[in-house]
């Protein structure tokens, strides 16, 4: 009785994140990342480059007299570089920075697929394989009817560019 009591006090952790993501594609490779952060998605236009830049930040395009940087999600999670095609496009976040500024930034991906709703049971503890993508920037695996999907904390992922990096540009 006591050891049934004991389960009972430590449940399965849930996630803290549940809602609408929008879901993406990197390499073969399924991703998803909250609605909320999202400002738009735009077909892949001229980067113009800037100097002495991290090999994932591309660069800066201008999106409506706004200049944006733009980084390769791929190249910055050390994924196999994938050649662009009419697919691939840049995904314009709306961040948050570490001194309370809401930043524009552009994520390049292979392609969108869908906004979908993800509840909390579907969302299962991401491992640690101590790699960029470790617990700390992944919210977790997702289950779908095709397989799986790896929801990213993209705030976390791309805080560095914001606050070092992309202050420069």
């Amino acid at each position: 009785m006591s050891n049934q009591n004991s389960q009972n006090r430590n449940p399965k952790p849930s996630p803290t994140v549940a809602g609408k993501f929008l879901t993406f594609l990197l390499g073969s490779e399924s991703y998803g990342i909250e609605v909320l952060c999202i400002r738009e998605i735009i077909r892949m236009q001229q980067i113009t480059p800037v100097p002495q830049m991290p090999e994932h930040v591309r660069g800066v395009i201008n999106l409506r007299g706004k200049v944006i940087p733009v980084i390769d999600l791929g190249i910055k999670l050390a994924l196999p570089e994938a050649k662009a095609n009419d697919k691939t496009c840049v995904i314009v976040l709306d961040i948050k920075s570490e001194m309370g500024d809401n930043t524009l930034l552009g994520i390049v991906v292979d392609a969108v697929e869908e906004v979908i709703n993800v509840d909390a049971e579907q969302i299962e503890p991401s491992p640690d394989f101590g790699t960029e993508i470790s617990r700390d920037r992944c919210i977790g695996i997702a289950t779908r009817k095709d397989g799986l999907m790896t929801l990213l904390d993209i705030e976390k992922i791309v805080s560095n560019e914001i606050s070092r990096t992309l202050a420069n540009i």
